[in-house]
C-alpha cells in the first residue's frame, strides 16, 4: 500500500494511492483518521481497515468517483510532522570509502554496533523546492537513503521484534552542507548546521506488505528484514549514484534496538538508513580525486534538479533554490 499526504482545502490530507489516483481515508471507511499522524497513532486498529478498503477499491467491489489524480495535487512529505528524526550509518561500503578517501583506516567500531544522529524534524519536507542560504552552497550535497517510520510505541525493543514497529519505507535525501558540517565537527559535535535546514522524504510511504516479495536475508550475523531495492540518484537527468538497499549492513531492526534502549520510541518517529555506497558527492569526489588528482569536484548548485528513485518506493524530485539573502554565518567566525 502507498500512503500519501497532500494539500486539500489548505489542510493536510491522508490518502491511499491506487493507479495514480488518491483516495482519501473517508472513502475507504468513514471512521478512519484523516492525517498520517493520527493513522500512525492508531495504526494497529486502523491499518487493517485501510487494507480492507484498499482491496475493495482495487478489486472493483467498491467503486468511487472520489479519487483525485496524483498529478493534480501538491504532495507533502508522507509523514509531514515527524515526532523525531534520526539518521543511521548502516552502509559499510559508504563508510569505508569515505574513510579511505581521506586516508583514514576503517573504524572497527562500525562492525560492533549501529549508530545514528538526531536531525531537525521540523525541516522535514517532501518533493519540490529546497531553499538554501549562501553558506549551504559551500559544498552542497545530496545523500541517497531510505527511511522508515515507527508505527507503535515501544521501549527496549529487541531486534528480533523490531520489524513489527515499522509502518513502511520511503525515499530519503539527507541534504548536507559539507563546509558547515566539517567545520563544526572539528569540535567533535554535530552534525548540526550542516544538516538542519532540509531533509527530504517521499514521495509516499510504502507499507511492508507491498514489499514482501522483495525481502532478502540480512547480512551474515545480522537480524531483521532486508529488501532487494535498487537505489539511484540523478542530477539534471544524469545518473550520479547507484546502490541497493540490501547492501545495508546494520538493519533497521538493529537500529531500532539501539535507538530504543532506555528510550521510548513513538509513532511518527522517522529513522534513516544512512547513505548508500556511492550515494553522495562527498564520497564520489573523494574517490575521483584519489584516482586522479586533477579530478573536478561536483557539488549541487542553484537550479539543479535532484531525482532519487528506489524500486517499489517511487521517485523523489527536488529543485535546489537559492534564498534571496547574502547573510553568511561562516563569516561570523572570530579570530580569523
Amino acid at each position: 500500500m502507498k500512503l500519501v499526504s497532500y494539500i486539500k482545502d489548505e489542510r493536510e490530507q491522508l490518502g491511499v494511492l491506487i493507479n495514480d489516483y488518491i483516495y482519501d481515508m473517508e472513502v475507504l471507511h468513514p471512521d478512519l483518521p484523516g492525517t498520517m499522524s493520527m493513522l500512525l497513532n492508531y495504526w494497529e486498529e486502523s491499518y487493517p481497515v485501510v487494507q480492507a478498503g484498499e482491496l475493495l477499491l482495487k478489486e472493483g467491489t467498491r467503486t468511487s468517483n472520489r479519487g483525485v489524480a496524483l498529478q493534480d495535487v501538491q504532495l507533502l512529505a508522507p509523514v509531514p510532522f515527524p515526532t523525531s528524526c534520526r539518521d543511521g550509518y548502516a552502509f559499510r561500503q559508504h563508510v569505508a570509502a569515505a574513510r579511505r578517501n581521506r586516508k583514514a583506516e576503517m573504524i572497527p567500531e562500525f562492525d560492533q554496533y549501529p549508530i545514528f544522529y538526531f536531525t531537525n524534524h521540523h525541516s522535514i519536507q517532501g518533493s519540490g523546492d529546497i531553499k538554501c542560504m549562501p553558506d549551504h552552497f559551500e559544498k552542497l550535497d545530496f545523500e541517497l537513503e531510505t527511511a522508515i517510520v515507527i508505527s507503535k510505541h515501544g521501549r527496549n525493543i529487541k531486534a528480533g521484534e523490531a520489524d513489527d514497529y515499522i509502518g513502511g519505507l520511503m525515499i530519503m535525501n539527507d541534504i548536507s552542507a559539507r563546509k558547515l558540517q566539517m567545520e563544526e565537527m572539528l569540535l567533535n559535535l554535530g552534525p548540526a548546521k550542516g544538516k538542519d535546514f532540509s531533509t527530504v522524504i517521499g514521495p509516499w510511504l510504502v507499507t511492508l506488505d507491498e514489499l514482501q516479495h522483495l525481502e532478502v536475508p540480512p547480512k551474515e550475523n545480522h537480524t531483521g528484514k532486508s529488501w532487494n531495492l535498487k537505489m539511484t540518484c540523478s542530477v539534471n537527468g544524469i545518473q550520479v549514484s547507484e546502490g541497493n538497499l540490501s547492501d545495508m549492513d546494520w538493519t533497521f531492526a538493529e537500529i531500532i534496538e539501539r535507538a530504543s534502549y532506555g528510550v521510548d520510541l513513538y509513532p511518527g518517529d522517522v529513522i534513516g538508513s544512512g547513505t548508500v555506497g556511492t550515494g553522495c558527492f562527498l564520497e564520489l569526489n573523494g574517490t575521483g580525486k584519489l584516482n586522479d588528482p586533477g579530478y573536478t569536484e561536483q557539488w549541487l548548485q542553484a537550479g539543479d534538479i535532484v531525482e532519487m528513485e528506489i524500486d517499489g518506493l517511487g521517485k523523489l524530485s527536488n529543485t535546489i533554490v537559492a534564498e534571496e539573502s547574502d547573510w553568511s554565518i561562516l563569516k561570523l567566525k572570530k579570530g580569523v
